[in-house]
């Protein structure tokens, strides 16, 4: 019988219920009361994040080897941004089955594909450490841009990297950001919202190239633009096999704010997947 490995995520993927993967939620909270981030339904612009517990993990953890899996796959959120890693390695610890923890150095999409592929992985009977270096490959080349409307949210989250240099420019600077070394970077800075968004739609163009891609928008209160950015892509995107539009939720909307759009990229089949 083949090993069963489980593969093990935080609600910042915001991914839809996936075979084999379980989700363990990032908190928000506002006016003192705290909430799991799927069942928030509050104003952004005064909420907060905070990490799981380690004992979040750990009940889950032994809840997956108590179903007769043999070893986890525990993939999340970049550790520059959230100390999600660090209660999952805390949990790890003491798992009752060996817990292979990966920082995707990403977040959203950029950490949903690494779960995909995990997943993927572990639905074929592959072993701990092949599921995990499937995450790690999928992680590796998978890229990230996005576009902010304002840059109120990112000046209050304080997680934001080199793109601090962004809050000596002038007001109605529209930047273009990405995750460096899993820090959100400014990767360069437009005038206007269209021209931001022409940018973002030109950078995931010329990061497909010609091979298999599958491609994520994910926005935040902009259901319009993101499916609009997702049609010119289907004509642009040489070999797009996949297009995902998805919003994201109030972890990440407390740090970048309604109007939010972001492009990921990443390989389709890499090898040895």
């Amino acid at each position: 019988m083949p090993p069963l490995i489980a593969v093990v995520t935080d609600s910042t993927a915001y991914l839809p219920g996936v075979p084999g993967v379980t989700v363990v939620p990032l908190r928000v909270a506002v006016g003192g009361k705290s909430y799991d981030e799927d069942s928030f339904v509050d104003d952004l612009a005064s909420a907060t994040t905070s990490r799981p517990s380690p004992a979040s993990f750990a009940a889950c953890y032994s809840s997956l080897a108590e179903s007769g899996a043999t070893g986890v796959v525990s993939i999340h959120v970049s550790g520059q941004m959230s100390g999600t890693v660090e209660s999952a390695r805390a949990a790890a610890r003491d798992a009752a089955v060996p817990v292979e923890v990966i920082d995707s150095r990403s977040i959203a999409m950029g950490l949903g594909y690494p779960v995909l592929a995990a997943a993927r992985a572990a639905a074929t009977g592959a072993s701990l450490e092949e599921v995990t270096s499937a995450a790690h490959r999928c992680a590796r080349t998978t890229r990230t841009f996005f576009y902010v409307d304002t840059l109120d949210y990112l000046r209050r989250s304080g997680r934001i990297g080199t793109a601090a240099s962004l809050f000596g420019s002038a007001l109605m600077i529209k930047p273009l950001l990405h995750l460096v070394d899993g820090q959100i970077s400014l990767h360069e800075k437009v005038r206007t919202s269209a021209r931001a968004i022409a940018r973002l739609e030109d950078l995931t163009v010329q990061s497909a190239g010609d091979g298999p891609v599958e491609v994520a928008v994910q926005h935040l209160a902009a259901q319009a633009r993101a499916e609009a950015l997702a049609e010119r892509l289907t004509k642009r995107v040489p070999g797009l096999v996949e297009l995902r539009v998805v919003e994201v939720g109030p972890v990440i909307g407390a740090h970048v704010g309604p109007g939010m759009l972001g492009l990921t990229v990443t390989p389709h089949d890499l090898p040895g997947l």
